[in-house]
């Protein structure tokens, strides 16, 4: 009898993260992805004023094309999560090219607005989505040591976009015209196919403790048994596949909401929540307020791309300064002071009146969204962990949406009362403040408290998702346990059971040394687990 099939409940344990090889290239891909997520919504702005003479509608109307797309990407997490979880993540990838992809190529041949929603939108932003989500699960599962490293280079990957993309739309746009410009736009969406064909599985392995287990049994089932032991070990293996195929088919869940009693994902998703609320506020009213300040359109237009340049380095810097032995245990609070540094800059930048204090303010602001871009995926990975991560991001990024849909529309709504920049920009600093305060204070005396009452926050961060490993562990002795009582021989009222190897001497050594079970070595007999229960010994026959 060989050994039992994953489908039958034996329990799979990831391959040790790799943190190098293929994985450069599932980060080249992740890189690319979320550079189209990101900055796609905000290039396709340079086509609004076309789509206004053609369609004849206001620039509000066009604006919405640019929230469906950022709707779809956040709202559609759990769905994300869900089609991830039931199909793999290069399945979905593949699939979320071909949508994005098409959605600009029929936006192309549109003849009114509403069909722009539903195609440039929708269509191009569920596409997306389906890309997004499952890029940085992979990139989870090929980088540990140098997780930290990774995510800020592939969140690099939104400004180097978005400083590239802006321009070629404009330059589309002036030789093709909008209709040229989104059919080029969606052939250059198919490389998201190509950047899911890339992320290759890692294959699944065994734990070496369930290999020498299953070794073992496989010898005993060779030995000779009287018919109570076949109707035993019958029975007990209709036991063990019963308790296996239930927890397979507990492992299989779609949408994980136990992660909902992990207090650290709590404090994470309010605290960035309240984070999306102001965060994004600054950089879409920067321009506006530029403007009102007397500073000509070419000079305020490159405020932003300041902030473009500085985000480019800022992510990777802080990654590489996220993963150092001292700083990673600690990531969570590196996260906080993050987000402190980029509210403090909003607040000190509110009264700025002239064009040198608005480019020292995009430096800074650069600064700090890049700490905050780069570290805000290793938090909740190091929170939850590589196997809940799919769940977990998901249901953040539907949280985030309903933030996004309030922060930025409540902010141009005053505006447009108080008809006062510096006012919103204090606004969206203290939310930004407040953020990080919570996500400071709340780990740290969840830690104290956790200290007593639950495995604290800190060594799941410090740990990098250790919780993980040890419930494989957990998963593994347990099956260990089902197989040793499961397999043991019934006694025969007759006879004893002969053995005929010292191999299995040897192996049912090592087990009693493993597991430290109080079962003396007796020299000439063999020692069953239930046998050691009570005391009784199978006397073993010589050849």
């Amino acid at each position: 009898m060989g050994r039992a099939d994953p489908e039958e409940g034996q329990l799979p344990a990831p391959v040790k993260p790799p943190d190098g090889g293929w994985g450069w290239i599932v980060l080249l891909g992740c890189f690319v992805i979320t550079g189209f997520s990101y900055a796609f919504p905000k290039a396709v702005s340079v086509y609004f004023k076309e789509l206004m003479k053609d369609f004849h509608v206001g620039y509000s109307d066009t604006a919405w094309i640019s929230s469906i797309m950022l709707a779809m990407l956040y709202g559609t997490g759990p769905v994300c999560s869900i089609m991830v979880n039931q199909f793999g993540c290069r399945p979905v990838m593949l699939t979320g090219g071909l949508l994005a992809s098409s959605g600009m190529i029929l936006a192309s041949f549109t003849t009114n607005i509403i069909e722009l929603y539903l195609t440039a939108g929708v269509l191009t932003g569920l596409g997306m989505a389906l890309n997004f989500q499952p890029s940085l699960i992979m990139l989870g599962t090929y980088f540990d040591k140098r997780r930290p490293l990774a995510n800020g280079l592939a969140a690099a990957g939104s400004p180097v976009f978005l400083s590239s993309l802006s321009p070629l739309g404009q330059l589309l746009l002036e030789k093709f015209g909008w209709r040229g410009g989104f059919l080029i736009m969606g052939g250059l969406l198919l490389n998201c196919c190509t950047c899911g064909a890339v992320m290759r599985p890692l294959e699944m392995g065994m734990k070496r403790k369930m290999e020498k287990v299953q070794d073992k049994y496989e010898v005993k089932e060779m030995l000779p048994m009287g018919g109570k032991s076949e109707e035993g070990i019958s029975t007990a293996d209709g036991t063990k596949k019963a308790k296996k195929a239930k927890k397979s088919k507990k492992g299989k869940k779609l949408l994980d909401f136990s992660i909902f009693s992990n207090r650290g994902f709590i404090i994470y998703t309010i605290s960035k929540f309240i984070l999306v609320l102001g965060l994004f506020v600054p950089p879409i009213l920067l321009v506006n307020y530029a403007k009102d300040t007397g500073v000509p359109d070419t000079e305020a237009a490159f405020l932003l791309s300041i902030i473009g340049f500085i985000d480019i380095f800022a992510r990777p810097a802080c990654g590489m300064v996220a993963g150092l032995k001292w700083v990673r245990p600690h990531v969570a609070y590196l996260f906080s002071f993050a987000m402190l540094f980029n509210g403090l800059t909003d607040i000190c930048s509110a009264r700025a009146s002239n064009y040198t204090g608005l480019v020292i303010f995009c430096v800074f602001f650069g600064i700090s969204y890049g700490m905050v871009g780069a570290l805000q995926f290793e938090v909740l990975m190091a929170i939850v962990g590589s196997q809940k991560f799919s769940s977990a991001i998901g249901l953040v990024l539907l949280i985030e949406a309903v933030a996004v849909l309030i922060g930025p529309p409540s902010a141009g709504r005053l505006v447009d009362a108080l008809k006062n920049y510096e006012v919103i920009f204090y606004l969206a600093g203290s939310e930004v403040v407040l953020s990080a305060l919570f996500l400071a204070m709340a780990t740290y005396y969840c830690l104290n408290w956790g200290k007593k009452a639950a495995p604290p926050l800190e060594k799941s961060l410090a740990a990098g998702g250790g919780s993980d490993t040890e419930e494989a562990e957990s998963d593994v002795q347990e099956a260990e346990e089902h197989s040793s009582n499961n397999h043991q021989p019934a006694h025969s009222t007759d006879d004893a059971v002969a053995v005929a190897s010292e191999e299995v001497n040897h192996v049912a050594a090592e087990e009693q040394s493993e597991e430290g079970g109080g079962c003396p070595e007796g020299d000439g007999e063999v020692l069953a687990r239930a046998s050691c229960n009570t005391d009784q010994t199978v006397e073993r026959d010589s050849f």
